[in-house]
């Protein structure tokens, strides 16, 4: 299954989240980030026109090989120095409070071991620093909760790794941050499955 991780999925994540409609969400989660930056799951470097002027560079983080490709364009056409590297989110070779500000975008769902993650995000703020993200995760109708669930584990096999049904306030909730704001909402624009996103800031 190499091929299709490596190459064919690459190109249809690329694609998918490409869409004009992720843009006002990815303008909203960056907006206000700043210092020492990591961005974990870049993927093909969507977030990268969107993140704010005054920033300059960003260390950026995929497990996938195939993604470099995809995000060349972008880094090419972009001002800011990216120092893009394939790496887990769950161990992260950098020393304790290390960046101001760690970003994921709609990549939560896809970690393995999001315990494991979310530690290591907690560990490499600075005191004060700020994670921020946008994910989509388990809705409050039960019904379309049912059906996260049961294709889960489709969805695990085609979509990279993606779970549907993850409760992402209750994961980052279950954290020592200092304090988590999570704006939960369902927006229209998405399919029923992918419909309810979770937008924040968790601070260390």
């Amino acid at each position: 299954m190499k091929w299709y991780s490596e190459i064919v999925f690459p190109f249809l994540c690329n694609r998918a989240m490409a869409r004009k409609e992720f843009e006002p969400y990815r303008i909203s989660v960056l907006s206000r980030v700043q210092g020492n930056i990591l961005e974990i799951g870049f993927g093909s470097g969507l977030n990268l026109p969107h993140y704010p002027g005054d920033v300059q560079k960003l260390v950026a983080i995929d497990v996938c090989q195939g993604m470099v490709k995809q995000a060349e364009p972008q880094i090419q056409a972009s001002p800011i120095q990216v120092d893009y590297q394939i790496l887990h989110g769950e161990s992260l070779p950098v020393s304790n409070d290390t960046f101001d500000t760690v970003v994921s975008s709609w990549t939560l769902c896809s970690i393995l071991n999001i315990g494991h993650a979310l530690q290591e995000i907690h560990r490499v703020l600075k005191p004060g620093g700020t994670f921020r993200f946008i994910e989509h995760g388990l809705s409050h109708n039960d019904n379309i909760a049912r059906w996260q669930h049961r294709l889960t584990p489709i969805q695990r096999i085609i979509g990279g790794g993606c779970h549907l049904n993850r409760n992402i306030k209750a994961l980052l909730a279950s954290h020592p941050f200092t304090s988590l704001e999570v704006n939960e909402f369902d927006a229209p624009e998405f399919p029923k499955l992918a419909m309810h996103m979770y937008q924040g800031i968790a601070t260390k």
